[in-house]
């Protein structure tokens, strides 16, 4: 099961791509969430780690990481998520659904949405969901999850599985630097996760 993060810019995806990480880590005989950066922005999967121990450290580490997509980049990415056959892999991707995510997306097969309200132009969650519903269609991806990103909430929600087969809940402030695996939402969905990636 590859399972892509995606949705628009700075909805927090690399923060539940941690938090799904060290839940799924924490669920009893849970397969290990193997986690493939696909996005050049300079945060690797070590980054919400140095985060939480050395913010200066990890900001500096980032600056220096970050570069923009390269024909050489892409293809190293999508060899990884091609070639990658362990039951739970999380593929973090950039937030724009461009033909460099397509390209390496292609080899997945679920997604997890991630989306906040735009306060900017007031476009809610679910509009700024609208491309990557249709990025998921176009590359035949089975979004099992929809989450709302309420950065200025202060509880999680969890609606769970639908009739359609997908999870749905908030989790609130998703920020660098805090522990979010035991939030209700993060952890409801890790267990709808691994329930999925186990299914026999």
């Amino acid at each position: 099961m590859k399972v892509i993060l995606a949705g628009p810019p700075r909805s927090g995806k690399s923060c539940l791509r941690e938090g799904l990480k060290q839940a799924v880590r924490r669920i009893p005989d849970a397969p290990y969430p193997y986690v493939i950066t696909a996005c050049p922005d300079g945060e690797g999967s070590w980054f919400q780690e140095t985060v939480n121990h050395d913010p200066e450290l990890a900001t500096a580490c980032k600056a220096a990481y970050k570069a923009k997509f390269t024909p050489e980049f892409v293809a190293r990415v999508v060899a990884s998520v091609a070639n990658c056959a362990l039951p739970l892999t999380l593929v973090d991707i950039g937030g724009i659904p461009s033909a460099e995510n397509k390209e390496i997306c292609r080899a997945a097969t679920h997604a997890i949405l991630l989306a906040g309200n735009d306060p900017k132009t007031g476009a809610s969650w679910s509009e700024r969901l609208l491309p990557w519903r249709e990025f998921c269609r176009e590359l035949g991806l089975t979004v099992v999850a929809e989450i709302v990103s309420d950065y200025n909430g202060t509880e999680d929600t969890v609606t769970g599985e639908g009739p359609d087969g997908i999870f749905r809940g908030s989790v609130h402030h998703l920020e660098r630097g805090e522990l979010i695996f035991e939030r209700p939402c993060i952890k409801a969905l890790a267990e709808f996760l691994v329930r999925l990636a186990t299914d026999d």
